[in-house]
Protein backbone atom coordinates (compact mmCIF):
# COMPACT_ATOMS: atom_id res chain seq x y z
CA UNK A 1 0.00 0.00 0.00
CA UNK A 2 1.68 2.96 -0.57
CA UNK A 3 1.90 5.97 1.99
CA UNK A 4 0.92 9.17 2.23
CA UNK A 5 1.81 12.34 4.14
CA UNK A 6 -1.52 13.96 5.05
CA UNK A 7 -2.00 17.80 6.76
CA UNK A 8 -5.71 17.21 8.28
CA UNK A 9 -7.17 20.20 8.91
CA UNK A 10 -10.29 20.85 11.75
CA UNK A 11 -12.34 23.15 13.69
CA UNK A 12 -12.51 20.53 16.18
CA UNK A 13 -11.22 17.26 16.71
CA UNK A 14 -12.55 14.95 19.48
CA UNK A 15 -11.58 14.80 22.09
CA UNK A 16 -10.13 18.36 22.86
CA UNK A 17 -13.02 19.89 21.55
CA UNK A 18 -16.54 19.03 19.79
CA UNK A 19 -19.61 20.14 19.46
CA UNK A 20 -21.04 17.28 16.99
CA UNK A 21 -20.50 14.89 15.10
CA UNK A 22 -17.33 17.15 13.24
CA UNK A 23 -15.44 16.38 15.95
CA UNK A 24 -16.19 12.68 16.21
CA UNK A 25 -15.17 12.26 12.82
CA UNK A 26 -12.23 14.00 12.51
CA UNK A 27 -10.81 12.78 16.31
CA UNK A 28 -11.47 9.09 14.91
CA UNK A 29 -10.26 9.47 11.14
CA UNK A 30 -6.79 10.37 11.12
CA UNK A 31 -6.38 7.13 13.91
CA UNK A 32 -7.81 4.58 10.96
CA UNK A 33 -5.37 6.60 8.62
CA UNK A 34 -2.65 5.27 11.14
CA UNK A 35 -3.22 2.52 11.38
CA UNK A 36 -3.50 1.42 7.95
CA UNK A 37 0.23 2.98 7.89
CA UNK A 38 -0.16 6.62 6.62
CA UNK A 39 1.56 9.34 7.75
CA UNK A 40 -0.84 11.98 9.05
CA UNK A 41 -0.78 14.99 11.39
CA UNK A 42 -3.66 17.28 12.89
CA UNK A 43 -4.04 20.83 13.27
CA UNK A 44 -6.66 22.76 14.98
CA UNK A 45 -7.17 25.86 16.71
CA UNK A 46 -6.05 25.82 20.61
CA UNK A 47 -9.16 26.99 22.13
CA UNK A 48 -9.58 27.97 25.84
CA UNK A 49 -11.68 25.04 26.90
CA UNK A 50 -8.82 22.90 26.28
CA UNK A 51 -7.03 20.78 29.10
CA UNK A 52 -3.27 21.52 28.63
CA UNK A 53 -2.53 19.19 31.70
CA UNK A 54 -4.99 16.44 30.95
CA UNK A 55 -4.20 16.04 27.32
CA UNK A 56 -0.80 16.97 27.60
CA UNK A 57 0.13 19.87 25.51
CA UNK A 58 3.96 20.48 24.73
CA UNK A 59 5.48 23.80 23.78
CA UNK A 60 7.52 23.59 20.44
CA UNK A 61 10.37 25.37 20.95
CA UNK A 62 10.41 26.60 16.80
CA UNK A 63 7.05 27.13 16.68
CA UNK A 64 6.94 29.75 19.05
CA UNK A 65 6.13 33.55 18.46
CA UNK A 66 5.35 32.94 14.38
CA UNK A 67 4.07 36.36 12.88
CA UNK A 68 1.20 35.63 10.78
CA UNK A 69 -0.16 38.11 8.72
CA UNK A 70 -3.44 38.60 6.46
CA UNK A 71 -4.28 41.69 4.75
CA UNK A 72 -1.28 43.53 6.37
CA UNK A 73 -2.38 42.71 9.94
CA UNK A 74 0.12 40.44 11.65
CA UNK A 75 -0.94 38.65 14.53
CA UNK A 76 1.68 35.76 16.40
CA UNK A 77 0.89 32.31 16.86
CA UNK A 78 1.80 29.97 18.85
CA UNK A 79 1.79 25.97 18.06
CA UNK A 80 1.80 23.44 20.64
CA UNK A 81 1.74 19.72 20.20
CA UNK A 82 0.02 16.58 22.02
CA UNK A 83 -1.14 13.31 20.60
CA UNK A 84 -4.48 11.90 19.63
CA UNK A 85 -5.42 9.92 22.90
CA UNK A 86 -4.57 5.87 22.58
CA UNK A 87 -2.74 6.65 19.10
CA UNK A 88 0.53 7.73 17.52
CA UNK A 89 -0.96 10.42 16.16
CA UNK A 90 0.41 14.23 16.21
CA UNK A 91 -1.74 16.82 16.94
CA UNK A 92 -1.36 20.52 16.82
CA UNK A 93 -3.29 23.50 18.00
CA UNK A 94 -2.45 27.02 17.00
CA UNK A 95 -2.76 29.58 19.70
CA UNK A 96 -3.68 33.13 18.93
CA UNK A 97 -5.45 34.41 22.40
CA UNK A 98 -7.39 37.04 20.94
CA UNK A 99 -8.93 34.76 18.57
CA UNK A 100 -9.13 31.38 20.24
CA UNK A 101 -8.68 31.90 23.99
CA UNK A 102 -12.94 32.39 24.53
CA UNK A 103 -15.68 30.89 26.30
CA UNK A 104 -16.97 28.91 22.86
CA UNK A 105 -15.59 27.15 19.79
CA UNK A 106 -17.95 29.38 17.17
CA UNK A 107 -20.43 31.42 19.15
CA UNK A 108 -20.54 33.47 22.35
CA UNK A 109 -22.53 31.91 25.03
CA UNK A 110 -23.30 34.22 26.66
CA UNK A 111 -25.25 35.62 23.78
CA UNK A 112 -25.81 32.65 21.75
CA UNK A 113 -24.84 34.42 18.80
CA UNK A 114 -21.92 33.34 16.41
CA UNK A 115 -18.65 35.68 16.87
CA UNK A 116 -18.83 38.51 14.66
CA UNK A 117 -15.56 37.73 13.17
CA UNK A 118 -15.36 34.04 12.97
CA UNK A 119 -14.58 34.35 9.32
CA UNK A 120 -11.09 36.42 10.12
CA UNK A 121 -10.40 33.59 12.80
CA UNK A 122 -10.39 31.04 10.96
CA UNK A 123 -8.49 32.42 8.29
CA UNK A 124 -5.73 33.06 10.88
CA UNK A 125 -6.46 28.91 11.44
CA UNK A 126 -6.21 28.19 7.62
CA UNK A 127 -2.64 30.56 6.90
CA UNK A 128 -1.42 29.72 10.40
CA UNK A 129 -1.51 25.94 9.22
CA UNK A 130 0.29 26.52 6.13
CA UNK A 131 2.97 28.51 8.06
CA UNK A 132 3.50 25.58 10.56
CA UNK A 133 4.02 23.45 7.77
CA UNK A 134 6.53 25.35 6.49
CA UNK A 135 8.24 25.78 9.86
CA UNK A 136 7.84 22.66 10.37
CA UNK A 137 9.77 22.00 7.35
CA UNK A 138 7.38 18.58 6.60
CA UNK A 139 5.98 18.56 3.27
CA UNK A 140 2.72 16.76 2.82
CA UNK A 141 1.35 14.96 -0.23
CA UNK A 142 -2.62 15.97 0.71
CA UNK A 143 -3.93 18.63 2.71
CA UNK A 144 -7.33 17.53 3.90
CA UNK A 145 -10.15 20.29 5.30
CA UNK A 146 -13.20 19.78 6.63
CA UNK A 147 -15.96 22.30 6.84
CA UNK A 148 -16.05 26.09 6.18
CA UNK A 149 -13.42 26.74 8.82
CA UNK A 150 -10.87 25.11 6.49
CA UNK A 151 -12.17 26.68 3.69
CA UNK A 152 -9.58 28.99 2.90
CA UNK A 153 -6.51 26.87 3.29
CA UNK A 154 -7.23 25.38 -0.49
CA UNK A 155 -7.46 29.05 -1.57
CA UNK A 156 -4.64 29.92 -0.12
CA UNK A 157 -2.75 27.27 -1.16
CA UNK A 158 -3.30 28.26 -4.82
CA UNK A 159 -3.13 32.36 -4.67
CA UNK A 160 -1.03 33.43 -1.62
CA UNK A 161 1.33 30.55 -1.83
CA UNK A 162 1.08 29.98 -5.84
CA UNK A 163 4.87 30.72 -5.78
CA UNK A 164 6.40 29.24 -3.01
CA UNK A 165 8.16 26.16 -3.25
CA UNK A 166 7.45 24.69 -0.49
CA UNK A 167 3.94 24.41 -0.78
CA UNK A 168 4.06 24.21 -4.58
CA UNK A 169 1.92 21.02 -6.02
CA UNK A 170 0.13 19.70 -3.22
CA UNK A 171 -2.87 18.30 -3.40
CA UNK A 172 -5.91 19.42 -1.43
CA UNK A 173 -9.21 17.65 -0.32
CA UNK A 174 -12.07 19.31 0.74
CA UNK A 175 -14.51 17.17 3.07
CA UNK A 176 -18.02 18.38 3.65
CA UNK A 177 -19.74 17.71 6.66
CA UNK A 178 -22.84 19.36 6.75
CA UNK A 179 -23.71 21.54 3.80
CA UNK A 180 -26.23 23.52 6.01
CA UNK A 181 -23.21 25.77 7.42
CA UNK A 182 -21.37 27.30 4.70
CA UNK A 183 -19.23 29.81 6.10
CA UNK A 184 -21.49 33.02 5.21
CA UNK A 185 -20.19 36.56 5.04
CA UNK A 186 -20.60 39.77 4.23
CA UNK A 187 -18.67 41.20 0.98
CA UNK A 188 -17.12 43.68 2.51
CA UNK A 189 -15.13 40.84 4.67
CA UNK A 190 -12.91 40.29 1.58
CA UNK A 191 -9.84 43.03 1.78
CA UNK A 192 -9.88 41.24 5.17
CA UNK A 193 -9.15 37.85 4.26
CA UNK A 194 -7.22 38.47 1.22
CA UNK A 195 -10.34 37.43 -1.19
CA UNK A 196 -9.64 38.86 -4.79
CA UNK A 197 -12.14 41.20 -5.62
CA UNK A 198 -13.45 39.44 -8.67
CA UNK A 199 -13.74 36.49 -6.66
CA UNK A 200 -17.04 38.48 -4.79
CA UNK A 201 -18.05 39.77 -8.18
CA UNK A 202 -21.81 38.11 -9.11
CA UNK A 203 -20.81 34.30 -10.17
CA UNK A 204 -17.34 34.60 -8.55
CA UNK A 205 -15.53 31.45 -7.17
CA UNK A 206 -16.91 32.95 -3.67
CA UNK A 207 -19.70 34.75 -4.50
CA UNK A 208 -23.36 33.51 -3.65
CA UNK A 209 -26.70 35.22 -2.84
CA UNK A 210 -24.64 39.08 -2.66
CA UNK A 211 -22.07 37.55 0.14
CA UNK A 212 -18.91 36.25 0.66
CA UNK A 213 -19.47 31.94 0.79
CA UNK A 214 -16.35 30.30 2.14
CA UNK A 215 -17.81 26.54 1.32
CA UNK A 216 -18.50 27.61 -2.55
CA UNK A 217 -14.38 28.91 -2.44
CA UNK A 218 -13.95 25.73 -0.93
CA UNK A 219 -15.39 24.05 -3.85
CA UNK A 220 -14.20 25.85 -6.31
CA UNK A 221 -10.83 25.71 -5.64
CA UNK A 222 -9.68 22.04 -4.12
CA UNK A 223 -8.66 18.77 -6.09
CA UNK A 224 -11.16 16.88 -4.47
CA UNK A 225 -15.18 16.96 -2.55
CA UNK A 226 -16.34 14.82 -0.33
CA UNK A 227 -19.03 14.54 1.45
CA UNK A 228 -20.09 12.06 4.25
CA UNK A 229 -22.29 9.29 2.67
CA UNK A 230 -23.26 9.11 -0.84
CA UNK A 231 -26.66 9.51 -0.32
CA UNK A 232 -25.74 12.93 1.37
CA UNK A 233 -23.50 13.81 -2.23
CA UNK A 234 -26.77 13.26 -4.47
CA UNK A 235 -29.11 15.27 -2.28
CA UNK A 236 -26.94 18.34 -2.07
CA UNK A 237 -26.36 18.17 -5.41
CA UNK A 238 -29.53 17.47 -7.07
CA UNK A 239 -31.94 18.74 -4.82
CA UNK A 240 -32.56 22.66 -3.87
CA UNK A 241 -34.00 21.68 -0.80
CA UNK A 242 -30.73 20.75 0.33
CA UNK A 243 -28.53 22.54 -1.77
CA UNK A 244 -28.90 25.71 -0.34
CA UNK A 245 -28.47 27.25 -4.29
CA UNK A 246 -25.11 25.25 -4.42
CA UNK A 247 -25.92 22.16 -6.02
CA UNK A 248 -25.40 23.71 -9.71
CA UNK A 249 -21.57 24.43 -7.98
CA UNK A 250 -21.24 21.02 -7.40
CA UNK A 251 -22.52 19.73 -10.50
CA UNK A 252 -19.59 21.50 -12.43
CA UNK A 253 -17.43 19.61 -10.04
CA UNK A 254 -19.14 16.06 -10.41
CA UNK A 255 -15.90 14.50 -11.93
CA UNK A 256 -14.03 15.43 -8.19
CA UNK A 257 -17.11 14.67 -6.05
CA UNK A 258 -18.23 11.87 -4.46
CA UNK A 259 -19.24 10.67 -0.80
CA UNK A 260 -17.97 8.43 1.61
CA UNK A 261 -19.68 7.20 4.71
CA UNK A 262 -18.19 7.87 7.70
CA UNK A 263 -17.05 4.96 10.09
CA UNK A 264 -17.20 4.78 13.95
CA UNK A 265 -14.47 4.24 16.17
CA UNK A 266 -15.08 1.00 18.25
CA UNK A 267 -12.61 1.32 20.40
CA UNK A 268 -14.73 4.34 22.27
CA UNK A 269 -18.44 3.28 21.16
CA UNK A 270 -18.93 -0.25 22.22
CA UNK A 271 -20.54 -1.47 24.94
CA UNK A 272 -17.76 -4.25 25.92
CA UNK A 273 -15.02 -1.49 25.94
CA UNK A 274 -16.85 1.83 26.97
CA UNK A 275 -14.65 3.52 29.43
CA UNK A 276 -17.62 6.09 30.25
CA UNK A 277 -20.32 3.73 31.04
CA UNK A 278 -20.83 1.44 34.46
CA UNK A 279 -21.46 -1.87 33.03
CA UNK A 280 -19.78 -3.66 29.98
CA UNK A 281 -21.80 -6.12 27.62
CA UNK A 282 -22.33 -8.22 25.07
CA UNK A 283 -24.56 -9.23 22.00
CA UNK A 284 -24.03 -12.42 24.35
CA UNK A 285 -24.75 -10.57 27.73
CA UNK A 286 -27.30 -8.01 27.59
CA UNK A 287 -27.30 -7.71 31.59
CA UNK A 288 -25.29 -4.87 31.66
CA UNK A 289 -27.83 -3.04 29.05
CA UNK A 290 -30.75 -3.63 31.87
CA UNK A 291 -28.44 -2.24 34.87
CA UNK A 292 -27.46 0.58 32.26
CA UNK A 293 -30.80 1.29 31.85
CA UNK A 294 -31.40 1.48 35.70
CA UNK A 295 -28.60 4.05 35.94
CA UNK A 296 -29.21 5.99 33.30
CA UNK A 297 -33.15 6.74 34.72
CA UNK A 298 -31.97 7.61 38.25
CA UNK A 299 -29.43 9.72 36.89
CA UNK A 300 -32.19 11.42 34.16
CA UNK A 301 -35.04 11.95 37.18
CA UNK A 302 -36.85 9.39 35.85
CA UNK A 303 -38.46 6.17 37.23
CA UNK A 304 -37.13 2.70 36.25
CA UNK A 305 -39.93 0.08 35.19
CA UNK A 306 -38.59 -2.93 33.21
CA UNK A 307 -41.27 -3.19 30.80
CA UNK A 308 -41.23 0.40 29.51
CA UNK A 309 -38.76 1.01 26.59
CA UNK A 310 -36.64 3.93 27.14
CA UNK A 311 -36.37 5.86 23.81
CA UNK A 312 -33.47 8.07 23.23
CA UNK A 313 -32.42 11.16 21.50
CA UNK A 314 -28.79 13.10 21.82
CA UNK A 315 -29.11 16.05 19.02
CA UNK A 316 -28.76 19.63 18.76
CA UNK A 317 -31.77 21.13 19.32
CA UNK A 318 -32.59 22.58 16.19
CA UNK A 319 -35.32 22.57 13.76
CA UNK A 320 -32.60 20.19 11.31
CA UNK A 321 -32.66 17.47 13.80
CA UNK A 322 -36.64 16.82 13.69
CA UNK A 323 -37.80 18.51 16.47
CA UNK A 324 -40.94 20.40 14.68
CA UNK A 325 -41.75 16.81 13.61
CA UNK A 326 -41.40 15.17 17.26
CA UNK A 327 -43.37 18.28 18.89
CA UNK A 328 -46.20 17.84 16.59
CA UNK A 329 -46.11 14.19 17.46
CA UNK A 330 -45.27 14.52 21.22
CA UNK A 331 -48.87 13.67 22.75
CA UNK A 332 -49.36 10.76 20.28
CA UNK A 333 -46.29 9.70 21.70
CA UNK A 334 -46.87 10.53 25.46
CA UNK A 335 -49.84 8.16 24.76
CA UNK A 336 -47.71 5.02 24.25
CA UNK A 337 -46.25 3.37 26.93
CA UNK A 338 -42.63 4.97 26.73
CA UNK A 339 -40.52 7.11 28.52
CA UNK A 340 -38.32 9.55 26.71
CA UNK A 341 -34.92 10.91 27.22
CA UNK A 342 -33.00 13.92 25.32
CA UNK A 343 -29.68 15.10 25.67
CA UNK A 344 -28.70 18.39 24.15
CA UNK A 345 -28.82 22.65 23.66
CA UNK A 346 -29.69 24.62 20.92
CA UNK A 347 -32.85 26.71 19.82
CA UNK A 348 -34.40 28.20 22.93
CA UNK A 349 -37.99 28.26 21.86
CA UNK A 350 -37.52 24.08 21.22
CA UNK A 351 -36.24 23.50 24.21
CA UNK A 352 -38.99 25.66 26.55
CA UNK A 353 -42.04 22.91 24.14
CA UNK A 354 -40.14 20.42 25.61
CA UNK A 355 -40.04 21.76 28.88
CA UNK A 356 -43.89 22.26 29.01
CA UNK A 357 -44.55 18.91 27.61
CA UNK A 358 -42.26 17.37 30.05
CA UNK A 359 -44.33 19.27 33.00
CA UNK A 360 -47.41 18.01 31.11
CA UNK A 361 -46.42 14.25 31.14
CA UNK A 362 -44.89 13.99 34.18
CA UNK A 363 -42.11 11.21 34.93
CA UNK A 364 -42.80 10.26 31.10
CA UNK A 365 -39.64 12.62 30.03
CA UNK A 366 -36.46 14.15 30.50
CA UNK A 367 -34.65 16.83 28.66
CA UNK A 368 -31.00 16.95 29.71
CA UNK A 369 -30.47 20.71 28.72
CA UNK A 370 -26.47 20.23 28.22
CA UNK A 371 -23.16 18.77 26.51
CA UNK A 372 -22.31 16.09 28.22
CA UNK A 373 -20.28 12.93 26.79
CA UNK A 374 -20.80 10.97 29.79
CA UNK A 375 -24.38 10.83 29.71
CA UNK A 376 -24.35 10.59 25.99
CA UNK A 377 -22.76 7.07 26.36
CA UNK A 378 -24.97 6.43 29.22
CA UNK A 379 -28.22 6.78 27.07
CA UNK A 380 -26.54 5.01 24.07
CA UNK A 381 -26.03 1.97 26.73
CA UNK A 382 -29.15 2.55 28.58
CA UNK A 383 -32.04 3.60 25.77
CA UNK A 384 -33.78 0.35 23.95
CA UNK A 385 -34.67 2.35 21.09
CA UNK A 386 -32.87 5.87 19.57
CA UNK A 387 -34.89 8.10 17.38
CA UNK A 388 -33.23 10.41 14.49
CA UNK A 389 -36.35 12.29 13.12
CA UNK A 390 -33.67 14.20 11.08
CA UNK A 391 -35.20 16.57 8.24
CA UNK A 392 -32.26 16.08 6.68
CA UNK A 393 -28.75 14.31 7.81
CA UNK A 394 -25.31 14.35 5.81
CA UNK A 395 -24.29 11.03 7.87
CA UNK A 396 -25.60 10.34 11.34
CA UNK A 397 -22.56 9.13 13.87
CA UNK A 398 -25.62 8.26 17.03
CA UNK A 399 -27.61 5.69 14.36
CA UNK A 400 -24.56 3.52 13.95
CA UNK A 401 -23.79 3.87 17.33
CA UNK A 402 -26.98 2.95 18.95
CA UNK A 403 -26.21 -0.53 16.65
CA UNK A 404 -23.37 -1.44 18.47
CA UNK A 405 -25.14 -0.81 21.90
CA UNK A 406 -27.88 -2.85 20.60
CA UNK A 407 -30.29 0.44 20.97
CA UNK A 408 -32.23 -0.04 17.57
CA UNK A 409 -32.90 3.00 16.24
CA UNK A 410 -35.83 4.65 14.26
CA UNK A 411 -34.87 7.25 11.55
CA UNK A 412 -36.13 8.92 8.87
CA UNK A 413 -34.88 7.85 5.13
CA UNK A 414 -32.50 10.80 4.57
CA UNK A 415 -28.66 11.12 3.92
CA UNK A 416 -26.54 8.85 5.78
CA UNK A 417 -29.70 7.26 7.88
CA UNK A 418 -30.82 5.94 4.40
CA UNK A 419 -27.39 4.01 4.04
CA UNK A 420 -26.54 2.55 6.92
CA UNK A 421 -30.72 2.16 8.55
CA UNK A 422 -33.13 -0.74 6.75
CA UNK A 423 -36.56 -1.44 7.99
CA UNK A 424 -36.76 -4.55 10.28
CA UNK A 425 -38.67 -7.43 8.74
CA UNK A 426 -40.01 -9.72 11.14
CA UNK A 427 -40.75 -12.81 8.50
CA UNK A 428 -37.34 -13.01 7.29
CA UNK A 429 -35.08 -11.25 10.55
CA UNK A 430 -33.85 -8.91 8.11
CA UNK A 431 -33.21 -4.66 8.81
CA UNK A 432 -31.56 -3.26 11.30
CA UNK A 433 -34.42 -1.05 12.89
CA UNK A 434 -37.36 1.12 12.07
CA UNK A 435 -37.54 3.61 9.06
CA UNK A 436 -40.03 6.04 8.11
CA UNK A 437 -39.88 7.62 4.60
CA UNK A 438 -42.63 10.92 4.73
CA UNK A 439 -41.73 14.01 6.88
CA UNK A 440 -44.64 13.30 8.70
CA UNK A 441 -46.34 12.90 12.38
CA UNK A 442 -48.20 10.52 11.14
CA UNK A 443 -45.77 8.45 9.10
CA UNK A 444 -43.07 8.60 12.47
CA UNK A 445 -45.82 7.74 15.07
CA UNK A 446 -46.46 4.44 12.83
CA UNK A 447 -42.30 4.12 12.87
CA UNK A 448 -42.45 3.90 16.24
CA UNK A 449 -45.72 1.68 16.97
CA UNK A 450 -43.99 -1.07 14.11
CA UNK A 451 -40.71 -1.08 16.74
CA UNK A 452 -43.08 -0.88 20.39
CA UNK A 453 -44.97 -3.96 18.20
CA UNK A 454 -41.36 -6.05 18.17
CA UNK A 455 -40.08 -4.90 21.82
CA UNK A 456 -43.47 -6.49 23.08
CA UNK A 457 -42.38 -9.89 21.59
CA UNK A 458 -39.01 -10.65 23.85
CA UNK A 459 -37.42 -13.20 21.43
CA UNK A 460 -37.94 -11.56 18.04
CA UNK A 461 -36.54 -8.08 19.83
CA UNK A 462 -33.55 -10.18 21.22
CA UNK A 463 -32.83 -11.19 17.87
CA UNK A 464 -32.64 -8.04 16.64
CA UNK A 465 -30.54 -6.56 18.81
CA UNK A 466 -27.85 -9.31 18.37
CA UNK A 467 -28.24 -8.49 14.82
CA UNK A 468 -27.86 -4.83 15.18
CA UNK A 469 -24.71 -5.61 17.26
CA UNK A 470 -22.38 -7.84 14.57
CA UNK A 471 -22.93 -4.87 12.32
CA UNK A 472 -19.35 -3.32 11.10
CA UNK A 473 -19.11 0.41 10.21
CA UNK A 474 -16.00 0.57 11.68
CA UNK A 475 -13.54 3.43 9.84
CA UNK A 476 -11.22 0.76 7.98
CA UNK A 477 -13.83 0.67 5.08
CA UNK A 478 -14.01 4.55 4.50
CA UNK A 479 -10.25 4.50 5.45
CA UNK A 480 -9.42 2.52 2.21
CA UNK A 481 -11.81 4.77 -0.24
CA UNK A 482 -9.89 7.60 0.73
CA UNK A 483 -6.53 6.06 0.40
CA UNK A 484 -8.08 5.26 -2.81
CA UNK A 485 -8.78 8.98 -3.43
CA UNK A 486 -5.83 10.28 -2.55
CA UNK A 487 -4.08 7.89 -5.05
CA UNK A 488 -6.38 8.94 -7.89
CA UNK A 489 -5.45 12.90 -7.07
CA UNK A 490 -1.72 12.10 -6.93
CA UNK A 491 -1.85 10.14 -9.71
CA UNK A 492 -3.36 12.89 -11.81
CA UNK A 493 -1.08 15.65 -10.69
Amino acid sequence: MNQFKVWYLASEVSPFAKTGGLGDVTGAFPKALKSNNQEIRVIMPKYKSINERKYVLREVIRLKDIPVTINNVTRTMNVKSAFLPDSKVQIYFIEIPEYFNRSGLYTDRATGKDFPDNAERFAYFCKGALETLKILSWRPDIIHCNDWQSALAPYYLQTVYKDDDFLQGIKSIFTIHNFSYQGIFKKSMAPTLEIQPEEIEENGDFENNGKINLLKGAINYSDQITTVSETYAREISTKKEFGYGLETVLQKKSKVFSGILNGVDYTVWSPSADKKIPFKYTGEDMEGKKQNKQVLLTRVNLKYQEDVPVIGMISRVVEQKGFSLLLEAMDQLMELNVQLVILGTGDKKIEKQILSFQKKHSGKISLNQAFDETLAHMIEAGSDIFLMPSAYEPCGMNQMYSLKYGTIPIVHKVGGLAETITEYNPDDKSGNGFVFEKYTAKDFIRAVKRALKIYKKNELWNELQLSAMQEDFSWDRSAKEYLDLYMKMLDES
